[in-house]
Formats: C-alpha cells, structure tokens, sequence
C-alpha cells in the first residue's frame, strides 16, 4: 500500500526552520549581548584600575612635593647654620688678631715716644700720640714699615710741644693693618 502524505510538511518544515532560526538569533543576541556586558566590564575595570593608579600617583606626588619642600628647608637651614658657623670661626680666627696688633704696636714703639690715641676703622689705624723728637716719630714710622702687620704709616700731624709735656711734640699717623701671610706659605 502506498503512503500518501498529506499533511502540509513543506509550512511545517519552514515552521521549524523559522523558529530554529529565530532561536538561534535569540541566542546568538544573548551570545553578543553577554560579550558585550564582558567586553564593558572589562573596560569599566580597566578605567577604574588606571583612576586607582592616577590617585596613587598623585597621592604620591603630593607626598614627595611635601617631602622636597621639606628637603629645600632643611637645605636652607643647614646654608644658614653654615654662615653662622663660618661667623663664628672667622671670629674666633680674628680674636687673636686684636692681640698680635697691639703686641707689634708695643714692638714698633721706639724709647722717647707714646701713644695718647688709638682709633680703629675698617682696616686703618689712627695713631695721636707725643715724641721727645721728629727723629723718634721717624723712627716710628720706618718700623710700621718693616713690620709684618702694618704697611703705609703716613704722618698728617706734626705740633710742637705744649705746656703740659714740655719738650714733646703731639703727632698724628695713620697706618693700614695687614694680616701677615702664616709662616711656611708663600703665594
């Protein structure tokens, strides 16, 4: 016996097909749509990685601007506590200066002849004192010359003598201070 189909196959099998088709789009839209979900979480976690990084940096960059402020400030203090330092030596070097002055000033000083005045600006030395003669005052004066912290005496005053010290004359000299080079240095 033959078998006559009469059922309508071809609308069933394009109904089939239809709804395959339609299934597959459906999941192959689920398909983009959770690749497209992954694909923006990813990035989403990408951008708040790289945000979490730029604040760390910048966080430490505020940090380290904090800690080179204070590296310029201690730096500018340790200039200061240095130019104190160096005051503090240069005085201390000079304070027996003061001392080896008046020493060669008490060397300089020929028999007949003392000092009334001493008067001291800068690096000059002005001198008022009384002679028994214009000889002692030349003596004197080529003495400043041969010493090693004088140079330059010059005599602006010569008066003859008064009524009190009878047979001295008053004299005015200035004379320039040096520091003599330490011994065993040469220029």
């Amino acid at each position: 016996m033959t078998r006559i189909n009469l059922r309508p196959w071809r609308e069933e099998l394009r109904a089939e097909k239809q709804k395959q088709f339609v299934v597959m789009i459906f999941g192959a839209a689920i398909i983009a749509a959770g690749l497209a979900f992954l694909w923006v979480s990813d990035v989403d976690g990408r951008i708040a990685h790289q945000q979490s990084r730029n604040a760390y940096i910048e966080t430490a960059m505020k940090q380290l601007d904090k800690q080179i402020k204070e590296i310029e400030d201690l730096k500018r203090k340790r200039d200061e506590l240095l130019a104190r330092m160096q005051v503090i030596q240069d005085l201390q070097g000079k304070r027996p200066v003061i001392v080896r002055v008046f020493d060669e000033m008490v060397r300089t000083l020929p028999d007949g002849l003392f000092y009334t005045e001493l008067e001291k600006t800068g690096d000059t030395v002005e001198i008022v004192g009384m002679a028994e003669s214009n000889g002692r005052i030349s003596s004197l004066m080529r003495r400043f010359e041969e010493s090693d912290w004088f140079a330059d005496p010059s005599l602006s005053n010569v008066l003859e003598a008064d009524s009190k010290k009878a047979g001295y004359s008053q004299f005015n000299l200035s004379v320039k201070q040096k520091t003599p080079e330490p011994e065993g240095e040469e220029k």
